[in-house]
């Protein structure tokens, strides 16, 4: 690891305004932590928490980076390295199986030719099973950056989706 203050040194002061704003809507209260770094990553196109900011956020914080790293790596919806700008999240639960959301990630993985896990070569696209996300009424759905999209049960409105995306 880097020193403390050299890594929140390289930080881009575009980035560091943003959580500037985001620290100080949470009151700079370091309890609220897991808010904090949910923000910044919405705030990075890549939706991850560059090691800069994370260095950023503890030295604003008052807290030791390593407290930064435990909340990064205990949490899944926190990430630490790049991901992809539009990550396809696609409920993996039960109920949502059964309205064959398994088909949905079949068939996204044939028009991105794409697997799980991974990103697209231009970064745009990841496919990710994910917990339920609370779109059974819609389902098969897939989440986008907080959006959900529903009834995706034809490769037309599966494509429509993603035409939405650009």
């Amino acid at each position: 690891m880097k020193p403390f203050t050299q890594a929140a040194d390289v930080l881009d002061k575009e980035l560091a305004v943003k959580i500037d704003g985001i620290i100080a809507a949470h009151n700079g209260d370091a309890t609220q932590l897991v808010g904090i770094l949910l923000d910044v990553e919405a705030a990075v196109e890549r939706h991850y928490i560059p090691e800069s900011a994370a260095y950023y956020v503890a030295q604003k914080l008052g807290v030791k980076p390593t407290q930064v790293y435990d909340v990064i790596s205990f949490y899944t919806a926190l990430h630490d390295k790049p991901r992809a700008k539009f990550t396809l999240e696609v409920c993996n639960s039960a109920p949502c199986r059964v309205k064959d959301s398994d088909k949905l990630v079949e068939t996204l993985k044939r028009l991105l030719n794409l697997e799980v896990g991974e990103v697209t070569y231009d970064g745009r696209f990841s496919i990710e099973k994910v917990p339920c996300f609370g779109a059974c009424d819609v389902s098969p759905a897939v989440r986008v950056n907080g959006v959900v999209y529903g009834h995706l049960d034809s490769e037309e409105r599966i494509l429509d989706m993603l035409q939405q995306l650009n």
